[in-house]
């Protein structure tokens, strides 16, 4: 796929289509209690997910991760639940440890099934190279709690 990130450009486009970016936009519209996203394009909302090698390496690690950082983390994960919740019909959580220095982890569950585990390191560069790598490895997660769900359809059901 293409590296550009040009609204124009048809990759970009079809990544901005992807069942897994549009859940990510909806969860984030989903929080914004003031209307601040309201007019802005899909491509203006995930544009803070995208952290290139060069803007992580100037990224300072010392210190509390930022407020920001740690909402689009919750995002993140809370559009991989929906896109499960969507796919087998489950009810999915999201819980986040994270502490002060950045390492921490994230908990997708659907009643005693953990549907994907993900460790954390170094919270305060989170994020990814493209958008095509953000709907790559949101929807990499997304398979693999759905195929976890799908195995143990008892598990998951409280």
């Amino acid at each position: 796929m293409s590296t550009t990130n040009n609204v124009n450009d048809t990759a970009l486009s079809e990544v901005l289509t992807s069942p897994f970016i549009k859940t990510l936009v909806q969860q984030i519209r989903g929080q914004d209690n003031y209307g601040v996203y309201r007019n802005w394009s899909d491509e203006l909302i995930i544009k803070p997910f995208v952290v290139t090698k060069q803007k992580k390496r100037e990224i300072s690690v010392e210190g509390e991760v930022e407020p920001g950082t740690q909402a689009r983390i919750m995002a993140f994960f809370r559009a991989v639940a929906a896109r499960i919740e969507q796919e087998t019909g489950l009810l999915s959580k999201v819980v986040i440890d994270l502490n002060h220095e950045g390492f921490g982890w994230v908990l997708v569950f659907s009643g005693r099934l953990l549907l994907v585990v993900k460790t954390l390191r170094d919270a305060h560069r989170f994020g990814f190279e493209s958008f095509e790598k953000l709907a790559e490895e949101g929807e990499q997660f997304v398979q693999k709690g759905i195929d976890l769900a799908q195995r143990f359809p008892e598990v998951g059901k409280l």
